[in-house]
C-alpha cells in the first residue's frame, strides 16, 4: 500500500465528531467504504484507546487509530479523516485532534512500510495542519505525496 494510491473512499473531509470515539468510528467507516475492513474493526480501534489510552495521538493534532490484525481486516489500508472541530482524546501534549488516520493491516509486519511513509510525511510539522485545512482530497494527496519518492 502506497499513500499516493489510496482510493477516494478512504478520505473524509470536515466530518463532525462529538468525541474521540465518534472520530475513531468515522475513520472506521471510511475503512469500510474503502473495502479495507468490516464494520467490527472500528470498535476494535475504540477498544485499543479504552484499554491503552491516548498514545495513538502521535503528534499535535494527529491521531493514528489502529488495532491488531484480525479477520475483520480484508486488506492493508489507511483512511484519512479531517474534523470540522477538533476533539480531545486525553493526550497530555498533543490534544486536541483535528486529523484522524486509521490504519488496518493483515499481518504484524504489514504496518512497517506505511508507518515509514507516514513518518516521512509528518516529519514536516506543517503537514497535519495542511491536511486539516484541506478542502479537497487532491489537497490531502499533495501533502501525503510531499515526502514520497516517485515510483
Amino acid at each position: 500500500m502506497r499513500l499516493r494510491e489510496l482510493p477516494d473512499d478512504v478520505f473524509v473531509l470536515r466530518a463532525h465528531a462529538r468525541d474521540w470515539r465518534d472520530a475513531v468510528r468515522l475513520a472506521g467507516e471510511a475503512l469500510v467504504l474503502g473495502a479495507v475492513t468490516t464494520d467490527s474493526y472500528a470498535e476494535r480501534m475504540v477498544q485499543v484507546v479504552e484499554e491503552f489510552g491516548a498514545y495513538i495521538v502521535i503528534a499535535p493534532g494527529l491521531a493514528l487509530a489502529h488495532a491488531r490484525p484480525g479477520p475483520d481486516v480484508v486488506r492493508d489500508g489507511l483512511a484519512v479523516v479531517t474534523l470540522d472541530e477538533p476533539v480531545v482524546f486525553g493526550h497530555p501534549h498533543n490534544d486536541p485532534v483535528e486529523v484522524v488516520l486509521a490504519l488496518a493491516v493483515t499481518s504484524n509486519e504489514g504496518h512497517v512500510t506505511v508507518l515509514a511513509e507516514l513518518a516521512n510525511v509528518f516529519n514536516d510539522p506543517s503537514a497535519t495542519r495542511a491536511i486539516a485545512q484541506a478542502t479537497t482530497v487532491a489537497e490531502i494527496r499533495a501533502v501525503l505525496a510531499r515526502a514520497q519518492p516517485e515510483p
